[in-house]
């Protein structure tokens, strides 16, 4: 380990960097302890009082997002100081790193809107993207103590944990989970409980869907990933951010992401402002 001169903290060398980013179980185990902690700071704002504030596009944004955000870029810049990040709230302050094959999306907290109405259907979002791919992605549910990670085909898993200031709360064993094939009777559909639109029931109108969810935020990627669903459809505008663990976690889990005429979903989209196109999100193929 080599010396930070800021911090007098132990940060790794570039051996040691090439190490963890290779053992992506290692790196995800990392991951999942920052967004514990980010969620820790979430949760008190959670449930206190807490002043909602509208960024230049109209979103919102609370002391929460910002908090969160500021465990989440420490804790990466500690154990993986070389990698550069992007996270939701630095970028709408104008900080966007130069980017290269490797770096960080963050999004400190997924679903502001369902935070605000405290329906708790909100998510601390961390992933890994190599060559424009999701590798390893963390999506932590604080307020249903619902995580969810995976970093590689067959490596896809569910936790039981509560939000730990620390990093270190006891949890339950992660129980690996897959994506589903559709059954022959019609597809489970899950839809944004604030965002589901006229073109998304048109979209829809193609298939045979026998029941419809709604969820907030990436737990949708989750839930198909886990098997409670078959697909989930967004034709509004997302970020890289909002999208890049929840992905990470299905293709782990078997399943896929897609732009809607079947081009893969990539990342690293600097010349559009790293924003998505409209896309789906599917279960295991049939």
């Amino acid at each position: 380990m080599r010396a930070s001169a800021r911090s007098g903290q132990n940060i790794p060398g570039n051996d040691e960097l090439t190490s963890l980013i290779s053992d992506r179980a290692a790196l995800t185990e990392e991951l999942r302890r920052i967004a514990l902690m980010a969620g820790a700071a979430i949760m008190d704002h959670y449930h206190s009082e807490f002043e909602v504030i509208h960024k230049e596009d109209k979103s919102p944004v609370t002391a929460a997002d910002r908090d969160a955000e500021a465990i989440i870029l420490e804790g990466l810049r500690k154990f993986i100081p070389d990698v550069p990040v992007v996270s939701e709230e630095a970028a709408a302050g104008g900080h966007i790193p130069e980017i290269g094959h490797r770096f960080f999306l963050v999004d400190p907290l997924d679903g502001t809107k369902e935070f605000i109405n405290k329906n708790g259907e909100f998510t601390v979002n961390i992933a890994l993207i190599e060559e424009r791919i999701p590798v390893a992605g963390v999506v932590y549910a604080p307020a249903k103590d619902r995580m969810f990670f995976g970093y590689g085909a067959g490596h896809a898993f569910e936790q039981a944990v509560a939000p730990s200031a620390d990093g270190k709360a006891k949890a339950g064993a992660p129980k690996p989970i897959a994506a589903r094939k559709p059954a022959e009777d019609g597809l489970v559909v899950i839809a944004s409980r604030t965002h589901r639109d006229t073109k998304t029931d048109e979209y829809l109108s193609l298939y045979k869907v026998k029941e419809f969810l709604a969820a907030g935020s990436s737990l949708k990627f989750c839930l198909v990933a886990a098997g409670e669903a078959d697909l989930y459809p967004r034709h509004g505008r997302t970020m890289e951010w909002d999208t890049a663990a929840g992905h990470a976690v299905l293709l782990a889990a078997g399943g896929n992401v897609t732009q809607l005429d079947g081009a893969p979903l990539l990342y690293g989209k600097i010349e559009r402002g790293l924003d998505n196109p409209f896309f789906v999100a599917r279960g295991a193929p049939a």
